[in-house]
């Protein structure tokens, strides 16, 4: 987050996307030691950064900003990256797990039906996903940074992605992890991110299609 990310020079809807799902996008996707994240991190453990954050009541988002910010002091942080891989890695069963297709296929598994439906939507764009590992697709982290890239890259097809393939179940998984964190960053995380896919929704009025849930 830079200083443009002021009330003086509002971003562009577009602009918001780019930058709050690349960094939600990649707490979610990497674990905390990775060179992709730490500059992340870095930046939520010092104060300040919650009157920048662009989505939200700031009220709201400084309130978060403590939760995030206690995660990251001293035990705490000695701890997250065994939180993270108690939440998204295994080998126990996962509290929150983080792919669309969990909550979206009746038998929740992973590369479910909706998993397919994803991929099929990315091959009529053209897209791509270059991953490290084998990940379904509807990875939250994923999908986040693929709403930064379209953000950057295919603005009109945000909506779409967040009508048919984000906001369907995203809810779902942002409350389970805030119930079964039990680590405040990724309870913060939950809770921030929240926030941000609520403004995104009022900032593209997507019509969310509604789907059933079975986990």
């Amino acid at each position: 987050m830079n200083s443009s990310v002021t009330s003086e020079h509002p971003l562009s809807n577009a602009e918001v996307v780019s930058l709050t799902g690349r960094m939600l996008g990649a707490i979610f996707y990497y674990s905390p030691d990775k060179a992709d994240v730490a500059p992340i991190i870095d930046l939520l453990s010092h104060d300040g950064w919650a009157t920048e954050w662009p989505c939200g009541d700031i009220v709201d988002v400084q309130q978060v900003a403590l939760l995030i910010r206690s995660g990251l002091e001293s035990e705490n942080r000695q701890t997250l990256d065994e939180a993270y891989q108690r939440l998204f890695i295994g080998p126990d069963a996962l509290p929150a797990p983080p792919w669309g297709s969990v909550y979206l296929d009746h038998e929740s598994v992973i590369f479910g039906d909706s998993t397919l439906a994803l991929r099929r939507w990315q091959s009529t764009l053209g897209i791509e996903v270059q991953q490290q590992q084998r990940e379904p697709e509807d990875h939250i982290g994923l999908l986040l940074m693929l709403a930064a890239w379209l953000a950057e890259s295919r603005p009109e097809q945000i909506t779409p992605l967040l009508a048919e393939h984000l906001l369907p179940w995203s809810g779902r998984f942002l409350t389970l992890l805030d119930e079964k964190a039990q680590h405040p960053f990724y309870q913060g995380i939950a809770r921030l991110t929240r926030l941000t896919l609520d403004d995104w929704q009022r900032r593209y009025s997507p019509l969310v299609v509604g789907k059933e849930l079975f986990f």
